[in-house]
């Protein structure tokens, strides 16, 4: 058996171990790829101890949030993947979608740890109330989570219950808003477009109008 193969099985016992000794309101089992379960918020801390003390993940890798809002902003200027382009029609946003595990409200928490014996990780998920955006520290498990949770809240502006010094990382004390929340204008793109959408060059040997060099002479010769 290979080592694939055996963090495979490893997993797989895993995934079927928790769906018995977790309440978990979402889960995905990728074999030969990843493990992905999701919890209540009030589980949010438990959920990490278990994984600690029944299954070995004493590892701490990241703590994070994901806004699924898509962005009322698009990519700003003249993209066609907009949701509103400036001085045209302004087009229907996109419905929000949520990834792996699934999800029911507009932000998530979500984090990862590790069993570094048998080479395997986890990523738990958390949604989060659009009227409560607060959890409970992580600090107590992991003390890793600290900075992440102070980034955390900082660009996202979710609270962590019990966080013992919740001081800000980047931004100035008086900043107003959240930056990483979908729904942040980036005055910056507003007044010059991400270079992707303007600065756009043509692959070697093509012409103004997208066709190769190569092609064009061999229909003249056609």
């Amino acid at each position: 058996m290979t080592t694939d193969e055996k963090v495979d099985t490893r997993r797989a016992a895993v995934f079927d171990a928790l769906t018995s000794e977790l309440e978990l309101v979402g889960s995905h089992l990728a074999l030969g790829d990843d493990l992905w379960i999701r919890v209540s918020r009030d589980a949010w801390v438990d959920t990490f101890k278990h994984l600690r003390d029944k299954h070995g993940c004493k590892w701490f890798d990241f703590l994070s949030a994901i806004d699924w809002l898509p962005s009322p902003f698009g990519r700003s200027m003249d993209s066609e993947v907009d949701t509103i382009v400036y001085g045209k029609d302004v087009k229907d946003p996109d419905a929000m979608a949520t990834g792996v595990a699934g999800g029911e409200t507009r932000f998530q928490m979500f984090g990862r740890v590790y069993n570094i014996a048998e080479h395997w990780g986890i990523t738990v998920k958390a949604d989060l109330p659009d009227d409560d955006l607060s959890v409970a520290t992580l600090i107590p498990v992991f003390a890793g989570a600290n900075w992440h949770e102070r980034e955390v809240m900082e660009m996202f502006g979710i609270a962590f219950v019990g966080h013992p010094n919740p001081r800000k990382l980047y931004l100035p004390g008086d900043f107003e808003g959240f930056p990483l929340r979908k729904d942040f204008p980036l005055l910056a793109r507003m007044v010059k477009p991400w270079p992707g959408i303007v600065d756009v060059e043509q692959m070697p040997g093509e012409t103004d109008e997208g066709e190769s060099e190569a092609g064009t002479e061999g229909g003249d010769a056609a």
